[in-house]
């Protein structure tokens, strides 16, 4: 999505000089199209309990949460019923990706895990475009025929642009719906004109919720396609050569072309990058941890199949949290912490939410 100057500093004036806590765009802006907000002061936290093994905990009370912003305790509200949800699967459709693209095609059939009866989904493919595949629909069959039309395109990867428009998509959909963003994808971006940071603030603010399944670069390296080799700008009869030897397109190919070269360099390279970047946040792991998500990877089809069923499992199992913080005066980053009166158990959130300066900023 192209991005238009007066309206990314609206965005940005909204979320770092405003005093209100959330905004929502009642639709997804065009180009050219101003931003218009309306306001709501409810933070939201998914709250997933495991016990010491990893194991996910139900049937807790509302009376066993604590929840702290800034390490003040809120009065909450705990919702154990479960909502419906909406979600947008947005997959990348990079040239990278061709050769795995029908593994994930079989998402289309596994997505009702996450859906369920009475939610609904919507499918964006991208790589220098971002494409609807399907608009929001309950109907299962639409979303697998949307997803096996996906097919490869350019080399781009424009995927925080997918989550920024992917952010828009879901603030149109019911307040009563849980919001879900579910990423297929490799873990960088390519071609975004959108950030990091602020594409993030902007899902915490919409209260979505980014599950990423990573498409590992190893897998990317072996099946991704040559790129074509650009044309030689320098006349064969000008290249130097073996005495004897005529000057030819072949007999240049022969001394300078690609073939010589060793092809397994991008994948060593690719193996010692992510080695050295292993503590480095790429923007799945930041959208995913920053909005209480999570994040899974594969490399067959079984590991996609079991993350798709990882996060129905989570999704289905959160308990969503709600309060009006009582600290809200206080700009800039709040934390956000929950406990259960239950010590062998572990509540993991969203970590906190970004709160724009009151009127002495």
């Amino acid at each position: 999505m192209t991005k238009n100057p007066a309206s990314t500093a609206k965005l940005l004036g909204a979320l770092l000089l405003g005093s209100t806590l959330f905004a929502q765009v009642t639709e997804a802006p065009e180009i050219g199209e101003p931003i218009i907000r309306t306001t709501t002061s409810n933070v939201v936290a998914p709250v997933l309990v495991t016990d010491r093994a990893g194991n996910i905990v139900d049937g807790l009370k509302p009376a066993q949460f604590r929840l702290f912003d800034n390490n003040k305790e809120q009065n909450i509200q705990v919702d154990i019923a479960y909502e419906p949800v909406s979600v947008v699967v947005a997959i990348e459709a990079s040239a990278r990706v061709d050769k795995i693209l029908p593994q994930i095609r079989h998402l289309g059939s596994l997505l009702q895990l996450v859906v369920g009866a009475q939610g609904e989904a919507a499918v964006v493919a991208f790589d220098h475009r971002i494409r609807i595949m399907q608009d929001f629909t309950h109907d299962s069959d639409k979303i697998k025929v949307a997803i096996d039309k996906i097919n490869a395109g350019s080399s781009s990867s424009r995927m925080i642009d997918t989550v920024e428009r992917a952010t828009y998509m879901l603030r149109k959909r019911s307040p009563n719906n849980r919001k879900i963003i579910l990423l297929v994808s490799e873990t960088r971006d390519q071609a975004s004109e959108a950030r990091v940071r602020e594409t993030l603030i902007d899902a915490q603010l919409s209260n979505v919720i980014v599950y990423t399944v990573d498409i590992t670069q190893f897998a990317v390296r072996l099946t991704e396609q040559p790129v074509p080799s650009r044309p030689d700008p320098i006349d064969v009869t000008a290249r130097p050569t073996t005495m004897g030897v005529p000057n030819t397109p072949t007999t240049v190919a022969q001394n300078y072309g690609t073939q010589n070269q060793a092809q397994f360099m991008p994948l060593l390279k690719e193996i010692y990058t992510n080695a050295k970047r292993i503590f480095v946040e790429n923007p799945t792991s930041v959208f995913a941890k920053g909005t209480g998500g999570n994040e899974f990877s594969f490399l067959k089809q079984k590991g996609l199949e079991d993350a798709v069923q990882r996060i129905s499992q989570e999704i289905r199992s959160q308990y969503m949290i709600s309060y009006k913080p009582n600290n809200s005066a206080e700009p800039g980053f709040h934390e956000i912490s929950v406990v259960v009166e239950n010590p062998a158990y572990t509540a993991k959130t969203r970590p906190g939410y970004w709160l724009g300066g009151g009127k002495d900023q």
